[in-house]
This record gives C-alpha cells, sequence and structure tokens, in this order.
C-alpha cells in the first residue's frame, strides 16, 4: 500500500513542478522576451491555475496519507517510562597488524609483561688468519 501511494505522490509532484514551469511569469524581465504562443490568453492561464491548485491539493492529501501510514507501524510508548538498558561490556576485537598504533599498542603490552630469561647468545667466532702469500 505504501509503496503505491508512494508511486502516485512521486507522479503528482512531477506534474506539479511540470504545471508550475508552464505557468507565464507575473513580474520581472523572465517572460517579457517570449514570443510563443502556446500558452497565451486567459483561459489558459485559468486552467493552468486550476490544475495547480488541484494538484496542490493532492500532494498535500498524499503527504498526510503517507505519514498517517507510517504512524500505524509504530507501537504507542512514552519517553518517561523508559529506561536505560545496561551496557554490554564489549568483547576485544582483534588487532589489525596493518595499523601503526596498534602495533604499538601490542609492543606497549609486551614490554610491561616480564619476559623469561633469554638464553645467553653463542660465543662470537674467532678472526680467520689472514692468507700466507707466495
Amino acid at each position: 500500500m505504501q509503496s503505491v501511494l508512494i508511486v502516485i505522490h512521486i507522479l503528482i509532484v512531477i506534474a506539479l513542478v511540470a504545471i508550475v514551469l508552464l505557468q507565464r511569469s507575473e513580474g520581472g524581465a523572465l517572460g517579457t522576451g517570449s514570443t510563443s504562443n502556446f500558452m497565451t490568453g486567459r483561459g489558459q492561464a485559468n486552467a493552468l491555475s486550476r490544475a495547480t491548485a488541484i494538484l496542490a491539493a493532492m500532494f498535500f492529501t498524499t503527504s498526510l496519507l503517507m505519514s498517517i501510514l507510517a504512524g500505524w507501524s509504530r507501537a504507542p510508548h512514552s519517553i518517561l517510562e523508559k529506561t536505560a538498558a545496561p551496557a554490554a561490556p564489549a568483547a576485544p576485537q582483534p588487532v589489525n597488524p596493518g595499523n601503526i598504533m596498534d602495533q604499538l599498542k601490542q609492543l606497549q603490552g609486551q614490554a610491561n609483561v616480564p619476559a623469561a630469561p633469554a638464553a645467553p647468545s653463542p660465543a662470537p667466532a674467532a678472526p680467520a688468519a689472514p692468507a700466507q702469500k707466495p
């Protein structure tokens, strides 16, 4: 029902815009240079004014109907009786390795944890003897 009403409303809006654009300008220099005889005369002006009034009434009617239909789908409630729902603790999010701030936080977290004693490093190798020249 709502989709049909929306389509009708859009058609009314398009027709209303077209009718308003067809009307002759009463003031300013917008209509003074026109030599077109398409919509001249008092009879056409009356017809355009009447069509504008009818389309405007249909526009307001469809707008009110759409707002009434939208209101029917909502249940009545009081804003005074609403209580704030307790917020659930957020689950820890996985750390994105591409973000530099997350990498720094990981490094800082690892630095705060006491590390196990590391194994002693191997002794450096002895320097090689220079080769003898014949």
